[in-house]
């Protein structure tokens, strides 16, 4: 049996430029820190396999490259690592000009390899991307030796018609692996075809919306023929979103949906339900503080009192009524204008004051 621990798609150096400056960078600096909880986390395994991406492009800070090979260097097991589309092989690039430790190996050409380690009667199968776009690797792929353990690392991807390494459930069920590492897909996600355990960790840290919830990395117990994987959260900032129904009284409505311990995280509000129209920026300002970053969307409806003129034989009927039409063709965002727009020369009609 060999204990593997497999990660991908850290993204290290990402520039967050949802985030102001200052937390960009601080979130640079926590991606460097998360380094030292995936150390920890390979102290007891045989072989570390990181399916690609590490980097989120091919500039890497000193203190980014710092913080990595230290990490590396603290690890006593075997570590394989195929670089991605963000990370691909290239010229003067930190794979090919740092110094790491001498138990690191980079796959460094666009096919398939092998490194034998013949302690562990296991033999290490991958490659890495040497440009952004990588064609199939896995193409009539069969191990060398199928009375070893076979273990693959591969950045690459299931969708059929990707330009990222496409790769299929058949040609998986072909190779005679037990374990293929894999990367590009930020969701978790195990599965098994034949007698391969194929697995993509997700990525390590969450950096946007599209990365919700708790992230981390996989370790699994390998013997011929079958896998046990378990899930290891690495603990950092999480992504949610949180849909709010909005009710009379706007505010109490959203603390009373907020949950306790969103301080650390970064959270995006979804305010539905009828509402008048909303000052998101006013409702940043009171709220922003009880998260480390705030989004807010408006995707509230107007409520049904808007448009009671709308049968009116008035200049406010005629002109609810052109724009109601407007609303009931439009897509969900420009309903939105559209009602606010509505409310706003309403309020002007009726003399009131208005806040723009």
């Amino acid at each position: 049996m060999i204990k593997l621990l497999h990660a991908a798609d850290l993204h290290l150096d990402s520039a967050f430029s949802s985030l102001s400056a200052d937390l960009a960078a601080q979130r640079r600096s926590e991606q460097r820190l998360a380094l030292e909880q995936l150390s920890k986390l390979c102290q007891d395994c045989d072989i570390v396999l990181l399916s690609g991406d590490l980097f989120d492009s091919a500039y890497v800070y000193r203190d980014t490259l710092d913080a990595l090979t230290a990490c590396f260097a603290s690890v006593s097991a075997q570590i394989f690592i195929s670089p991605g589309n963000h990370d691909y092989l290239q010229s003067g690039c930190a794979y090919l000009t740092e110094r790491w430790s001498e138990n690191v190996h980079i796959f460094t050409k666009p096919t398939i390899e092998c490194v034998h380690l013949a302690h562990l009667n296991c033999d290490v199968y991958g490659a890495g991307f040497t440009a952004k776009e990588q064609a199939p690797l896995l193409t009539n792929f069969h191990v060398n030796n199928e009375s070893t353990i076979n273990l693959m690392v591969l950045h690459g991807d299931m969708q059929l018609q990707s330009s990222y390494n496409p790769i299929t459930p058949a040609q998986i069920a072909a190779s005679g692996l037990d374990y293929l590492a894999l990367g590009h897909v930020h969701t978790r996600s195990v599965e098994t075809v034949s007698t391969t355990t194929y697995a993509y960790p997700g990525c390590m840290m969450g950096r946007g919306f599209d990365e919700c919830g708790q992230k981390g990395v996989l370790r699994a117990e390998v013997c011929k023929g079958c896998a046990r994987v378990e899930f290891l959260p690495i603990k950092s900032r999480k992504y949610e979103v949180l849909t709010i129904d909005v009710q009379e009284n706007v505010l109490p409505s959203i603390f009373a949906q907020l949950p306790n311990d969103c301080a650390d995280d970064c959270y995006r509000l979804v305010l539905t339900g009828e509402s008048d129209p909303l000052n998101i920026d006013a409702l940043q300002k009171i709220l922003a503080s009880r998260f480390f970053s705030l989004n807010i969307q408006d995707k509230t409806l107007p409520k049904q009192e808007l448009w009671q003129a709308i049968f009116e034989d008035t200049l406010r009927g005629h002109f609810l009524r052109e724009l109601k039409a407007k609303f009931d063709t439009a897509e969900e965002e420009e309903q939105q204008n559209i009602a606010q727009a509505a409310s706003l020369v309403l309020a002007l009609m009726d003399g009131r004051e208005v806040q723009l």
